[in-house]
């Protein structure tokens, strides 16, 4: 089968990180479209100096660098109504870098418009979700830009072959070959993939962890701290009015500091294998069981329980890249309807890796004294329950007095003789 011809490209918006896989990009653009590189740098918390990196971009090829401070958009507008909804991907994963490639990705759009680029690129590879995010986000938000994706095409397929490419081409760059994990950072985590991880079996060495302590080197003195709620969302901290951002910064610190927020995970990707990641989350983590607390205290059963169906949906849609979606909107909105209430204070103990929830209050709760106690029969009588119970209960009834059996008791064995092979 022929390769596809290369698309005529203008100008192009590179997602720039200045590390080494970007950094050959720019020079690798210009040799296969001939075209103008623009480098675009996304401030998403990843704590990284990016004093020198225009300078660095210029040297690599690029044009110029544009930098854009997100991180307070990061936390208001993607990082909260995820926390809102409740979203957790197979169990564990907090969706850090699943939620911050369609924000990266909505701005790489926008400097395309702004600078008249035809065209955007990322450094995504070619097994990974990331390459479905950033371009099922630019579909959503303008088709008309074309998408390149450097790993989809060069021959480097691996880092000694990326620092090669580099070196031959005087590209400055900081990697060398002991570097040996794949790590990506922002205000909501810290990822590790690669190098020992491979193998789900081996412990994690504790010098990969960068933000967190373990457990048992954590204080042996407790950390108390009170967060705020209004309407499902993080308000403030121990009294304190902070904005988003902020509030993740100081809940990453508190709980690091505690040995909170560690995660090992084998996981599902959307490409179809599965990856071992480790992620540190402190502040995610903290945030996501104060926020619980709230909803138990507030919601009713039914809102509860189904809100909890929705969340799988809801991750489901950011892991996969889908957050320009009607769904995920529509799911907004059902949200937004069931976080009223929430609004409150939770008060937890972080100690030694662990979050223990010790109070929590709501002028809306729905939680009453009076009624809870088994001492006050003027608010609930008893003797009530004897016909709640007859009529819960009837299709056992019914099923019994009909002689069929129960699941597990006196039931025949199955007869696997006839799945044989004669």
């Amino acid at each position: 089968m022929k390769p596809h011809p290369k698309p005529h490209i203008q100008k192009v918006v590179l997602a720039y990180s200045g590390g080494l896989d970007t950094s050959i990009i720019v020079s690798w653009l210009k040799e296969n479209y001939g075209c103008e590189v623009i480098c675009f740098t996304a401030d998403v918390g990843q704590n990284e100096d990016l004093s020198g990196l225009e300078e660095k971009a210029k040297n690599s090829g690029a044009s110029q660098l544009i930098i854009r401070d997100l991180r307070e958009e990061f936390a208001s507008d993607y990082l909260f109504p995820m926390l809102r909804a409740g979203a957790i991907y197979e169990r564990k994963y907090l969706l850090g870098t699943s939620v911050a490639r369609p924000l990266i990705a909505k701005h790489l759009v926008d400097v395309a418009h702004q600078t008249g680029a035809d065209a955007i690129a990322h450094g995504a590879t070619g097994k990974g979700n990331d390459q479905v995010r950033f371009e099922l986000t630019v579909m959503a938000l303008d088709p008309r830009l074309k998408v390149i994706a450097p790993w989809r095409e060069w021959d480097i397929r691996s880092r000694e072959d990326a620092i090669a490419y580099a070196e031959a081409r005087n590209i400055p760059i900081s990697a060398t070959l002991k570097s040996i994990y794949s790590r990506d950072a922002n205000l909501w985590h810290l990822s590790h993939e690669g190098g020992m991880l491979e193998d789900p079996w081996i412990e994690p060495e504790e010098t990969m962890y960068q933000i967190s302590v373990a457990p048992e080197n954590a204080p042996d003195q407790a950390a108390y701290v009170d967060i705020q709620f209004e309407s499902g969302t993080p308000t403030a901290i121990n009294g304190n009015k902070m904005s988003p951002a902020s509030i993740i910064a100081f809940l990453n610190m508190l709980g690091g500091m505690h040995g909170v927020g560690r995660i090992d995970l084998v996981e599902n990707r959307l490409v179809g294998m599965k990856s071992h990641g480790v992620y540190e989350t402190p502040g995610g983590t903290i945030l996501y069981a104060a926020h619980r607390e709230i909803e138990s205290l507030v919601l009713d059963r039914d809102t509860l329980q189904f809100k909890d169906q929705a969340a799988l949906k809801y991750a489901e849609l950011v892991y996969n890249g889908l957050w320009f979606t009607p769904l995920r909107e529509a799911l907004d909105a059902f949200v937004d309807s069931t976080q009223g209430p929430v609004t409150g204070m939770t008060r937890l103990k972080l100690y030694k890796g662990n979050i223990i929830p010790i109070g929590r209050k709501s002028k809306l709760s729905l939680y009453r004294e009076d009624f809870a106690t088994f001492g006050q029969e003027d608010v609930y009588d008893q003797s009530d329950a004897e016909g709640f119970i007859h009529l819960f209960g009837l299709s056992l009834k019914v099923r019994a007095l009909n002689g069929l059996p129960i699941s597990g008791i006196n039931m025949p064995k199955p007869d696997y003789s006839r799945f044989k092979r004669d």
